[in-house]
């Protein structure tokens, strides 16, 4: 139960006032137990008894960005999950995948949602993209107790710039570290344990100016090169029809590929393979 109410049921006073517009800030005075880091954790750490998420990929396109993220989830040496979704949108123009502990992962994408819906709703207009990742950076950092006590969650975010700096093209791309560090990234970049092997093989195939089209490719190419490296990443399953979820964020808003779309991208890909296994 929230704290600090009245026991004649009037609401206090933080409830109707207007002074931040900040969901994030509100739950702090009203519930702060509900927010991710601030629950309370047994000593020691704790990173082997939750499942984990890993490979996120994102890519600056001409006209936005691609986000994918395999399916997979792991706790220890077992496979937790073989088709949970890591991709999410943020709001109507922007994106966000995470990697980590996958429980927090998700509660953070959610309160997220939450605090840009509710940004809009308070002021009436939405926040510019430095403005989100800005905010998200702050809710990464709340999260740095249970970071240290092995239940990190670092995330990826990306989105269409409604009005992008000259010189700069709409599709702008941020990293974070557990300690809510924020980092703009060009072109491309890759989180998880996978993500090394992500990024070496973006750094390869991976042109300005590309195409949302060929982004997508590009992207499921690298998740399956992560996959071929990093037993954490689950590569395309023909078997189980179990594909990368595969996101666009464009002047159009944001998209997620249809499982028709993605199927035909995925088995593209790995018919490639067939022919070249190395890539």
């Amino acid at each position: 139960m929230a704290t600090g109410f009245d026991p004649s049921g009037r609401l206090p006073d933080f409830f109707t006032s207007t002074s931040t517009s900040s969901f994030t800030q509100f739950l702090s005075q009203a519930a702060p137990e509900l927010l991710p880091g601030r629950r309370p954790l047994p000593p020691g750490l704790s990173a082997d008894i939750a499942p984990h998420g890993t490979t996120i990929v994102a890519i600056a396109t001409t006209d936005g960005v691609v986000m994918a993220g395999d399916r997979r989830a792991t706790m220890g040496n077992l496979i937790a999950s073989r088709d949970i979704k890591k991709v999410h949108p943020a709001d109507a123009y922007s994106l966000i995948g995470i990697a980590g502990t996958a429980g927090i992962g998700i509660e953070l994408i959610r309160l997220f949602q939450v605090e840009l819906e509710h940004y809009e709703k308070i002021e009436g207009a939405m926040l510019s993209l430095d403005g989100k990742a800005n905010r998200l950076a702050a809710m990464v950092r709340g999260n740095l107790g249970a970071a240290m006590q092995g239940l990190a969650v670092v995330p990826l975010f990306a989105g269409f710039d409604l009005a992008p700096a000259e010189g700069v093209g709409p599709g702008r791309i941020w990293s974070f570290d557990v300690a809510g560090g924020i980092y703009e990234e060009t072109g491309y970049e890759a989180i998880g344990s996978g993500s090394l092997f992500a990024k070496a093989a973006l750094k390869k195939r991976y042109r300005a100016g590309v195409s949302t089209e060929d982004a997508i490719t590009l992207a499921v190419e690298a998740l399956y090169d992560a996959a071929d490296d990093d037993t954490a990443t689950g590569g395309p399953d023909v078997i189980r029809k179990i594909y990368p979820v595969v996101m666009t964020a464009t002047a159009a808003g944001t998209h997620r590929l249809s499982d028709d779309e993605i199927t035909a991208v995925a088995e593209r890909v790995v018919a490639g393979r067939n022919e070249n296994p190395g890539g």
